[in-house]
Formats: structure tokens, sequence, C-alpha cells
């Protein structure tokens, strides 16, 4: 497996320079100047309070009542590449399913392929027959499907029953099928992992992964860095406890998204306390790793994150920062931090040349304190709860992150399991899925707009066109009358058959196969509209062989033993 796994390497190296070439032509470089304006003169502060001229307790940071020179909100640098979809993704769409495949593409299935086979070998010997692409795709296709329903955390075997399940779960694959391919599926090789690396069951394929998500889609002005949280009580090295959260256990993912669709731009899953102990300048080094090859961005980022420090550093790359910060923090001057005879609905404010905090207090004994080097004066909203311009635009960018987790949990793919690494692969599907359906209604503005529920249209679609191929060329048709009258609906439809240069092994864990040495096609076999069944043309009259299946090319009619070496007569090779 080794060598399959070198092979994959050295096309995702060849891939990705093929990839940065592109993505980086002059289309995608045009430099972007957000629309900001200048705060009108009723807008600047009338009445707030100013703080005097102090210094924090680091000695270096001398904080002022007086702005800079510079009047208004200033725009961030010019950003490098036009915001929106690349010109590498908008050339590889046809459809929803290239769209999908574009967050996963052949050379990452074939890690996930030949690590699935391996363990399904291990685990089931002679009885395990090895699954490709198309059943690769069916399978991951089902769990969307699952999520589309909203079957999440419904029992498995209750979803292929033929009273309360659906007939496209038992039309695509059996429940032996999927229970089979769910136990054994795997992104690692267990030789070969090392043992310090808490991550290496699912590193190559989340690294894989992460790295397309930049290529297909370029940040508006606004991006906002924030964490996730992944319910899961199973054992795990690195799982976190957060009271906070509903679901309280869990794994900590790192995102930057899109402020305004949310793409998910950048992840990167925290896997707990390194050997040192906790870095002091943790939430520094995140943002600081997670907005790297980012220019000219605003970043909105929570109060864990948020530092002078981190600010300095940011302008350094051409980026600014609006983001809450913490009380304790010793950049902040005492002044700020009193509330004792504060108004409430007040402001104060305090400047550096790069960098302003306010005090805001929406009632009288609390306040929210706010950083921000994209602001330099002390703009207040002309409404009646008089909230500082900098607490407005943190408002409005701060859930970037937050509404990601919302939309994929409301179609969410995820299954009850033991097993960690499965957690994170439903979440990467889960995720891919989403950044799909970004990509695909900027490239079809008009596609379902005037329906409220278009995201459920796509992932429907999506998940019906991952199954499709799997089930043409399904040779046995399930008991389920329902069930079997879809694949024979799907069978009879035309489709073009594939050249003989590119047939492929059709098998599966549940399914009569080729053999690894046969020659196959993607296309299923035929089948007679009325599954009329006759002696196999092939074998001698003696043997009464009786069959449905039918040769692509004469239409011989044609046993199971000889469809499971080839998928067409002697003849026809």
């Amino acid at each position: 497996m080794d060598h399959v796994l070198a092979e994959n390497e050295a096309e995702d190296t060849e891939q990705y320079s093929d990839m940065d070439e592109q993505v980086s032509e002059e289309e995608d470089v045009v430099e972007y100047q957000s629309d900001i304006d200048t705060p009108d003169e009723s807008e600047k502060v009338t009445g707030a309070e100013a703080a005097p001229v102090v210094k924090s307790e680091i000695e270096n940071i001398c904080w002022s009542s007086v702005p800079p020179d510079v009047h208004g909100r200033t725009a961030a640098e010019k950003i490098r590449k036009t915001p929106g979809i690349t010109r590498f993704a908008v050339t590889r769409v046809s459809d929803i399913k290239t769209c999908f495949d574009l967050f996963m593409p052949l050379s990452l299935k074939k890690v996930i392929i030949a690590m699935t086979n391996l363990e399904g070998k291990k685990v089931y010997s002679d009885m395990w027959h090895d699954i490709d692409e198309e059943q690769l795709d069916a399978y991951i296709g089902v769990l969307l499907l699952l999520g589309v329903y909203r079957s999440s955390n419904e029992a498995t075997e209750s979803l292929w029953d033929a009273s309360t399940g659906r007939n496209i779960f038992r039309a695509t694959m059996s429940l032996k099928t999927f229970q089979m391919i769910t136990r054994v599926l795997r992104f690692h090789n267990k030789v070969t992992k090392a043992r310090s690396d808490k991550l290496a069951p699912i590193r190559d394929v989340w690294e894989r992964w992460v790295k397309r998500l930049s290529l297909m889609f370029n940040p508006g002005p606004e991006v906002t860095v924030d964490e996730r949280f992944v319910p899961f009580r199973g054992r795990c090295p690195f799982r976190q406890y957060m009271p906070s959260k509903p679901g309280k256990y869990g794994i900590k993912i790192w995102a930057v998204c899109d402020a305004k669709t949310s793409f998910a731009w950048n992840l990167q899953i925290y896997t707990g306390k390194p050997a040192g102990g906790i870095p002091k300048n943790q939430g520094k080094r995140v943002v600081l790793d997670m907005t790297a090859g980012l220019q000219g961005h605003n970043i909105t980022c929570a109060s864990f994150f948020t530092s002078y420090d981190l600010g300095q550093e940011l302008l350094k790359r051409k980026l600014t920062m609006v983001g809450a910060i913490r009380k304790h923090k010793p950049e902040l001057p005492t002044e700020i931090l009193q509330v004792k005879d504060r108004a409430p609905l007040s402001s104060k404010f305090a400047f550096t040349d790069t960098t302003t905090i306010v005090s805001y207090c929406p009632n009288k004994s609390q306040n929210v304190i706010l950083m921000s080097t994209f602001h330099k004066d002390a703009a207040v909203s002309p409404g009646s709860d008089k909230k500082p311009m900098i607490i407005l635009d943190y408002n409005k960018n701060k859930g970037g992150v937050d509404n990601l987790d919302k939309l994929t949990a409301t179609y969410t793919c995820q299954r009850m399991t033991r097993r960690w690494p499965m957690v994170v692969f439903y979440n990467i599907l889960d995720v891919s899925a989403y950044n799909a359906f970004v990509l695909w209604t900027h490239i079809h503005l008009g596609w379902n707009s005037t329906k409220k529920h278009r995201r459920r249209l796509f992932l429907e679609q999506l998940g019906n066109s991952l199954v499709k191929e799997h089930i043409q060329r399904r040779e046995r048709v399930p008991r389920d009358p329902a069930a079997a009258a879809l694949v024979r609906q799907l069978q009879s439809s035309p489709s073009t058959p594939s050249a003989p240069s590119a047939r492929r092994r059709t098998s599966g864990p549940a399914s009569s196969s080729a053999s690894p040495s046969s020659k196959s096609t993607s296309t299923a076999p035929l089948r007679p509209p009325d599954s009329k069944r006759k002696r196999c043309q092939v074998c001698p009259s003696n043997k009464d062989r009786k069959t449905n299946t039918l040769c692509f090319h004469c239409k011989k009619y044609l046993c199971k033993e000889h469809t499971e070496s080839v998928s067409f007569c002697p003849t026809c090779i």
C-alpha cells in the first residue's frame, strides 16, 4: 500500500503545482479595493467621554484620547486577488457532482479506497470484495442523503426498512454492504503511522483536503477567524471539554471563513497541549498561521485571539483586525476598564498611532471592550443605542464561522460512531458539500433563486448524482418492489457506455463483482425492461443457467459466472 500512497503523493505534488500556476494567473490577481465609506460628521462622537493619556502595564504602549491624524475609517490595503470563485474552479465545474469533486478529487479518494480495502481484507478476508471509486461515491451519496432527510440520529436498520426507510437507500446498496464499509473505512496505514502523531489516522486525507479549500474561492474584504466544535464523546487523544458548548465534549477546529458567504477557506484541528505545555500566545499563533496567504483583508476574531501584538503583526502583513478583547490583557489602560459612575450607553475611546480601543457600557454595571486596527476615529451610530462603529462592524462580521456551524448542522451526515477519524470525515463531507453549494450558486446566480430551501435541493441532487452510477451497474435487484422498480428505472435509462480503454472493476463488499485481474466497465450490465430470464448463451446448454443480464455489445444473456470475470461476452472483448 505504500507504493499506492507514494504514487498519489506524486500526483498531488504535480497537481498542486499546476493549480498554483493557474490560480495565480492575471485574472485572479486583480487588485480589489473594498467599498468603505468615511462616516458622516453626524456619526462622529459628540458626547463620548475622552480617556486621558495613560500608559498600560506594557510600558511601550501609550494610549491617548486624541485620534491619530487619519480621520474616519481607513480601509485595508488593496486585496491582491479578486473576491469570489477562482477561474481554476469555474473551468472545472460542469454539473453539481463535478462541483463537489473539486473538494473530493480522485487522488484523495484513492487514499481512502486503498486503506479501506486493506482493512476490509484483514477484517472480512475472503468475504470482502474491493471497493472502487463508484462505490465510494455511492457510500458518500448515501451519507449526504441521510443528512438531507434529517436522519443522522435515526437507527441505521430503520433507514433500510421497507416501511420506515427510503427507497433510494435500498436501491443503492444493501444494509449489510453499508455497515461493512462503515466498519472498515480507513484513512491511513496502521503499520507506517507515527505513534507520536495524534492526528495520524486521518492526517494525510485531512491535509490533502484543506489544501484544496483556498484554491477554489477567494474571500471578500471581511474574514472571520473563530473556533468550531464537533461533538464527540468517544475515545480521542485530543478530545476537549467545553462546558459552554451544547455537546460539552468534542473536537476543536480552528477555522477561517469568508464573513459574507461562510465559505470555509482554511481549517486546522487542535490536537491538544504540546509537549512543552500550552504556549502563552496560542491565539496569536493560530491567527497568523490560518491567515497566511491573505493580504488587504480585515480579520474579525473572538476575544481568545485578540491582542495588541496580534494587531501589529497583522499590519505588517497588510491586514487589519477587529475583535473583542479580554479585560485582563496587560495592554489595556485601567481607565478603559472602569465602569463606576459610567452612564449607560456611554463610550470611552483610547488611541495609538495604529490601534483603537473602545469601552462601551450597554448598562450601568457592565462594559464591553473591543480593539481595532481598522478604525481610526471615535465614531458612534446615530441610533438610540449609540453603539460605536467598531461594535457594529464586529457584530456584522463575527458570525462567519458560527453560520457555517449552523448550516452544516442542519443537514449533517454525522452518524453515531466510536471512532474519532470517522467524526472528522463526516465533517469533511459536510463542509465540502456546503463549499460546493457556495461555488455552484456563484456560478449559477439564478439557480432556484425563488426558493428558500435551495441548499436542501442542492444536497438532494448531489446525493442522487453520486449514487446513480452505482445503481446503474448494480447486478442484484433488491427484494423490495419499490426499490427494485427504482433500480430498473435507472438501469433502463439511456447512458453512454465507457470506452474499452476506460473499463474499470465493478466490485463491492456485498455484490457479485469482478476479480482484481478481470476486465470491466463503469457502466452497469444491461437488463431487459421486463427482466425476462433466459438461458446463458455462453454456458453449455446442459447447464441450463437462467439469467436476466445482457452483454453490452451483442445483447447475449450472461450468467453470474461469466459476469464475474468480464462485463462483456467472450466474443465482444
